[in-house]
């Protein structure tokens, strides 16, 4: 990287932290997306008087190290007549019963008029379940970090559309991609090991840890295919039930790694008891997991269009993971098939990728639009948008009339 790059989130904390003192913020997201970074690029601009601190290299964090570091900010402050600080606590979900401590901590200073304003971060939406919903509800705002898109990656790193298909977003490997036993080897020792070891396993209680990453490489092997909870269990050891099974790909989803797509319907029990669409969140996901290279893929033209879909719904999962107001499912009604069906705000959009020049499923379009006439159809491919102008396209891009 040869200057170093500021992504949107950057500016929004710039904002926030010089507002005055409302809500704690709260930086979410997958590993290696750079919630660290932008943490690092906000504390060296000392907008102000700002004291950070990492878990993750401190060994004895708890919640009386929590307690001592807020204290030392406020004797501090008094002693150089600061009127306002910022406490910077990097992987706060390492610590046990954090919320807890930071509740009292962040209450006692509302109460004090003591002027300390609070950024935590942590790994993907697992966070939420270690005490924001319980502790800390009505005290925080979300800043959501995801994972890099093709315009970031473009710019960054000089990405081609077809590099991204395979390699996917993340930065920290994105100079590894000319040696691809390194590259692969970092996803899965950096992303996939840690997020399941220390972002699943340490913060939720698994009893059967093998069966999740069997799932994890299932769904990856499957990506933007769908299998029933019945087939699932057909073809994973030791698998249980379904319960079970969805609990894991929830799990697997709130980390950044591996969704299951829902099928499209306007009855939410039906919605919720439909057979996954495996969609992983990054590309270098599926990539990792393979033996065959960047050029393999390339030269057949069958799996290159499957990656294209798959790179086509990761890129539409990153986008609906960030905005609340988004989802996204796919479509089925026997045969037919819709691949990704993208709902904003009242919206519905469905979603055809083609990367070859083949035409659009019709009838299975036709069937989805008599299903829901409200509902718009867009193909990807060479007969409608670009697969590769798609990649760079955002919400407000593909949805321009409606307000982001």
């Amino acid at each position: 990287m040869t200057k170093e790059y500021e992504r949107t989130q950057l500016e929004i904390l710039k904002h926030r932290i010089l507002e005055p003192r409302k809500f704690l913020q709260v930086v979410v997201g997958p590993r290696q997306v750079g919630k660290t970074t932008i943490l690092n690029q906000l504390f060296k601009k000392n907008l102000i008087y700002t004291a950070k601190y990492a878990v993750d290299d401190i060994s004895t964090a708890n919640g009386e190290w929590l307690d001592g570091v807020w204290e030392k900010l406020r004797v501090e402050m008094r002693s150089q007549g600061k009127k306002e600080a910022l406490l910077i606590i990097d992987e706060i979900q390492r610590i046990n019963d954090w919320s807890l401590t930071v509740k009292k901590n962040w209450d006692a200073d509302t109460s004090s008029g003591i002027n300390i304003k609070l950024i935590l971060s942590g790994s993907s939406r697992l966070l939420l379940q270690r005490g924001l919903h319980d502790s800390l509800l009505g005290r925080y705002e979300l800043i959501r970090i995801g994972h890099w898109s093709y315009r970031e990656m473009e710019k960054v790193f000089n990405f081609t559309p077809e590099q991204f298909v395979w390699f996917g977003g993340y930065p920290g490997a994105a100079t590894l991609i000319d040696d691809e036993m390194r590259f692969k080897n970092y996803v899965k020792d950096s992303v996939v090991s840690a997020s399941i070891n220390q972002d699943i396993l340490m913060l939720t209680q698994i009893v059967k840890p093998a069966l999740l990453r069997q799932l994890f490489e299932l769904g990856c092997s499957y990506n933007s295919q769908i299998l029933s909870y019945n087939k699932l269990l057909g073809q994973l050891q030791d698998a249980g039930n379904t319960v079970t099974l969805a609990k894991y790909l929830e799990l697997l989803e709130q980390a950044g790694l591996l969704s299951g797509l829902e099928t499209f319907s306007r009855k939410v029990i039906k919605t919720r008891s439909s057979s996954p669409k495996f969609q992983v969140f990054n590309m270098g996901l599926v990539s990792a997991g393979q033996t065959e290279t960047f050029s393999d893929a390339l030269a057949d033209k069958l799996w290159w269009g499957r990656l294209v879909e798959s790179a086509v719904g990761a890129h539409l999962l990153n986008l609906v993971n960030c905005n609340t107001n988004a989802q996204l499912f796919y479509w089925r009604e026997g045969e037919l098939e819709v691949d990704f069906v993208l709902k904003y705000g009242a919206k519905i959009l469905g979603i055809e990728v083609k990367s070859s020049d083949s035409e659009m499923n019709m009838p299975s379009a036709m069937r989805f639009k008599e299903k829901f006439p409200e509902s718009e159809i867009l193909l990807v491919g060479d007969k409608g948008v670009k697969w590769q102008k798609f990649l760079r396209m955002d919400l407000g891009e593909i949805f321009p009339s409606t307000p982001a």
